[in-house]
């Protein structure tokens, strides 16, 4: 791969129809501005229209192009058939499942789901479902999902998926992190086993200064987020990097796994890397995928 790879080397998208989720801000309102930069068709799928359409005049005032804006709540799953049918089999050339919430209090979502693994994971996990088909009609379509390094320290509790018991912010985000890695994976297993021209990919920013450590944590965790932010993280354009090679570099693998390449991969430019190998094991992507089949209603592949 090319080392110090930026956006500008970027190859054209022209002609792509590409769906980002969470597109309004942090790390999905610059892969949108970079894709559509670089000619894609871009569909903003947010949860708030609000800050979205804001966001689109900032994407059309900096490239020329104005994004098409959807709604998208990817903590309920009327939301996400919804809004998948509006797409109706239309060749689908990169879905970048980007949007996420971290360590948020002990909540649920209108499904009932623990509300991180349900909108980081399960919401996903239907997105993608339900997009399939017009993924595959793509000449070769790429499904980018973003994890994180806290994956490293999370775990599957298949007896208590939804943390009812023992919950706590960190934990139940790194859960989530964890399932995104696992369910990458195991849908280019799937891919690949039917012979499908898309591919599924990992990515992960490091450590990024975005919204995300200020609207979901609370109390001390909230503040030391901050300072974080404030000392630790790279830019939100930065971060973006590894999902962006991912989505559109020549040369990349299904299965493959891109974050910086700085020390404890926190910063840096895009780099090849491995997730933790509890997130390849086979056994564990076939009993997530059976298990979120059966609390979305949604089966594939």
């Amino acid at each position: 791969m090319i080392e110090k790879w930026t956006a500008e080397q970027m190859p054209s998208q022209a002609g792509k129809l590409a769906i980002v989720t969470g597109a309004n801000s942090g790390l999905g309102l610059v892969a949108t501005t970079e894709l559509a930069r670089h000619g894609a068709e871009v569909v903003m799928a947010c949860r708030n229209i609000e800050k979205a359409e804001a966001a689109a005049e900032k994407v059309s005032a900096e490239t020329g192009v104005k994004p098409d804006l959807r709604q998208l709540d990817l903590s309920g799953l009327e939301s996400v058939r919804s809004f998948a049918a509006e797409f109706d089999g239309r060749p689908v050339d990169l879905l970048l499942n980007n949007a996420g919430i971290m360590m948020t209090p002990q909540r649920q979502t209108a499904d009932g789901f623990e509300l991180q693994f349900g909108t980081n994971h399960l919401g996903h996990f239907a997105l993608t479902g339900l997009l399939l088909d017009g993924l595959q009609r793509a000449d070769a379509a790429r499904i980018v999902t973003v994890s994180s390094n806290e994956h490293k320290g999370g775990s599957i509790d298949f007896d208590n998926l939804q943390r009812e018991t023992g919950y706590t912010p960190r934990g139940a985000y790194q859960q989530s992190k964890l399932a995104n890695a696992i369910f990458g994976i195991e849908l280019d297993r799937r891919l690949r086993a039917a012979g499908s021209p898309a591919i599924s990919v990992l990515a992960h920013p490091g450590y990024s200064g975005t919204n995300l450590q200020s609207t979901g944590p609370t109390g001390i965790l909230n503040a030391a987020l901050k300072v974080g932010n404030l000392f630790l993280a790279q830019s939100p354009e930065r971060g973006t990097l590894p999902e962006l090679y991912a989505a559109t570099a020549p040369g990349v693998e299904g299965g493959e796994y891109y974050g910086p390449d700085g020390v404890q991969e926190m910063r840096g430019y895009p780099t090849l890397t491995k997730t933790i190998p509890k997130a390849r094991e086979a056994e564990t992507g076939r009993r997530l995928w059976e298990v979120s089949e059966q609390l979305t209603g949604v089966s594939y592949l």
